[in-house]
C-alpha cells in the first residue's frame, strides 16, 4: 500500500484498502474557520445532536477576516466563538493564533499518521507531516463534528520523485509550481500526490508545507510526504500525544510515477490566471508591478520571512510598489521580531500585518484595483482572486517576491542584490 492507503487502512481497522473503495474513516481532527464554520454550525444544528463527538478533536480557527474587517465578518466570528464556548471545542482567539494551516502544525495538533479534515481546501498542508489531510465542504464537516468519522472514496496515488539538489534560490514553491505547470490544475484530480526522491532531503519543513499546501492546485485530494529525520525533528518538540509513523510498502502500486530533475530548475512564476500557467524566471520579461504580498498559509512561515528579509534588508521597496508582509502566526511574528526581520521589512518600506489570510482571497489588507499587478507568495491567482477581475496576480517564492518589490517589476534575487 501507498502512504495514504496505509493511513486509511490503519484508521478503518482493515488489513488493506484499495483505490476506489468506499470507506468510513474515523478522524483525528476536524477543522473549520471563520468563513466555513458558520455554515457547518448551521448544518450541525439541523442534524439535531446535542454535542460534538469529541471536543478535543474539533478546532475552530478565526483567520480569514480577522481582526474583523466589518460587521458581517464580526458576526461570523461571534457565531463561531459562541459555538466553541457552548461545546467546549478547541478555539484560539485573535492575538493568540494565526493562519490555521501554519498554527495547527506548530502547536502539535497534527501529527504523523493522522487523518485530518477541514472546511478549507488547503487542509492538505498537513501532509507534509506524513498525515492524510484533506479539505471538505461544510456539510461534511458538520457530520464529522457529530459522528467523528467521514465517508470517502480511497484515492489513487501518484508518486512524484524529485532528483538532484535544488539551486540556491529554488524552494518548495518552485517545485510545486513546476509540477502543476507540468501536469495541469486537474492533473492529479482526486488523487493523493506522494512526494519523494533525493531532492527532498534538501527541503526544510517550510518548503514541504508549501508543496503539500498546493496539491489542491493540481486537483489532488491530498499531498503527502514520507516521514524522515527532518520531519521527526519538527514533530518531537511539538507532539503532546503518541503517534505512529506511516511507511509506504516497497511494492506499493501507484497510478503513475512522475520524475523530475530539479538540479537545473529556475525559480518559477505562475502567470494569470492559473497556478499552472508557469514560466521560469528567465522567461518572465519586463512586467511592472504595483504590489507584493509575502505571507499566507503557503509562504508565511519563519523560514519564508527569513529568506525575504535576506533580500530586503538594507534595501528599499521601489517607490511605485507597496509591499505587504504577513507572518503566518503569532509565534512566527514574535520570532521574526526577535530576529530583527520585522525591522528589516519596515525599514525597507514594507507594511507588516498581524497574522491573517486577508489579501490571499481578496478579503482585505491588500485588495487590488483594476489594472493592478501583484506578485504574491500565496497559492491561487484565479481571475479576481485578490480583488478586481481586471487585476493580475503572479505567484512566486518569497525571494522572488522580495526581489520584485525592490526592482518594481518581476525579477530575481541576484539582480536585486546587485
Amino acid at each position: 500500500m501507498t502512504l495514504t492507503e496505509k493511513i486509511l487502512a490503519a484508521h478503518t481497522g482493515k488489513a488493506k484498502v484499495s483505490p476506489g473503495e468506499l470507506i468510513n474513516v474515523p478522524v483525528d481532527l476536524v477543522l473549520a474557520n471563520d468563513i466555513t464554520a458558520p455554515l457547518a454550525i448551521q448544518e450541525f444544528r439541523r442534524i439535531g445532536v446535542d454535542k460534538v463527538f469529541d471536543p478535543q478533536k474539533v478546532v475552530l480557527i478565526p483567520d480569514h477576516f480577522v481582526p474583523n474587517k466589518d460587521i458581517p465578518s464580526a458576526e461570523q466570528a461571534k457565531l463561531m466563538r459562541n459555538f466553541a464556548r457552548e461545546h467546549g471545542v478547541l478555539y484560539y482567539e485573535v492575538g493568540r493564533v494565526g493562519i490555521e494551516h501554519v498554527f495547527l502544525p506548530e502547536q502539535g495538533l497534527v501529527l504523523p499518521g493522522d487523518v485530518v479534515i477541514g472546511a478549507d481546501s488547503h487542509t492538505c498542508t498537513y501532509g507534509a507531516l506524513g498525515a492524510f489531510a484533506t479539505g471538505m465542504g461544510s456539510t461534511d464537516i458538520a457530520c464529522a463534528m457529530a459522528t467523528g468519522d467521514i465517508w470517502m472514496r480511497v484515492p489513487s496515488t501518484i508518486k512524484f520523485l524529485y532528483h538532484g539538489k535544488p539551486s540556491q534560490w529554488v524552494e518548495g514553491k518552485d517545485l510545486i509550481l513546476y509540477t502543476i505547470g507540468n501536469i495541469g490544475v486537474d492533473g492529479a484530480n482526486y488523487a493523493a500526490m506522494e512526494f519523494g526522491g533525493e531532492a527532498i532531503q534538501w527541503l526544510p519543513m517550510d518548503s514541504r508545507f508549501t508543496m503539500s499546501n498546493m496539491a489542491i492546485e493540481a486537483g489532488a485530494k491530498a499531498g503527502i510526504f514520507g516521514v524522515d529525520d527532518i520531519t521527526l525533528e519538527y514533530v518531537r518538540e511539538r507532539a503532546k500525544r503518541p503517534y505512529v509513523v506511516p511507511e509506504a510498502d516497497a511494492n506499493a502500486e501507484y497510478a503513475r510515477i512522475i520524475e523530475y530533475d530539479v538540479s537545473k530548475l529556475e525559480p518559477q512564476v505562475a502567470f494569470p490566471h492559473l497556478p499552472s500557467n508557469v514560466k521560469p524566471l528567465s522567461q518572465v520579461g519586463n512586467i511592472e508591478i504595483d504590489q507584493v504580498v509575502i505571507g499566507s498559509c503557503t509562504n508565511g512561515r519563519l523560514g519564508d520571512l527569513r529568506r525575504a528579509a535576506e533580500i530586503l534588508r538594507d534595501r528599499k521597496v521601489h517607490d511605485r510598489v507597496r509591499c505587504i508582509v504577513i507572518p503566518g502566526s503569532q509565534e512566527v511574528y514574535l520570532q521574526a521580531m526577535r530576529e530583527g526581520l520585522l525591522e528589516a521589512f519596515v525599514r525597507a518600506g514594507a507594511a507588516v500585518s498581524t497574522p491573517t489570510c486577508g489579501p490571499c482571497l481578496g478579503g482585505y489588507m491588500g485588495v487590488l484595483a483594476a489594472g493592478e499587478r501583484c506578485v504574491s507568495t500565496t497559492n491561487r491567482n484565479f481571475l479576481g482572486r485578490m480583488g478586481s477581475s481586471q487585476s493580475e496576480v503572479y505567484l512566486a517564492n518569497p525571494v522572488v517576491a522580495a526581489a520584485s518589490a525592490i526592482l518594481g517589476r518581476i525579477g530575481g534575487p541576484e539582480e536585486a542584490l546587485g
